[in-house]
């Protein structure tokens, strides 16, 4: 049927022991490219939400005329 108590707690440490090898093979990038990236995420991301607001507002004021 299911394992039992002294099995899963056995099994435990076996996959914790899998995460760390998977994490060793990870290839981490470098401080500076990192910060780069996060720099370009986080402009594009403003500048799409701008673009967004805007379209919204005209959007919004074009819905409002026809409407009235």
């Amino acid at each position: 049927m299911g394992k039992s108590s002294g099995e899963e707690k056995a099994s435990k440490p076996k996959f914790f022991d899998g995460v760390k090898a998977e994490f060793r093979k990870i290839s981490w990038p470098a401080r500076d490219m990192l910060f780069k990236q996060s720099v370009a995420v986080v402009g594009i991301s403003i500048v799409l939400g701008g673009i967004i607001a805007i379209l919204d507002m005209v959007l919004q004021y074009a819905i409002d005329f026809l409407v009235k």
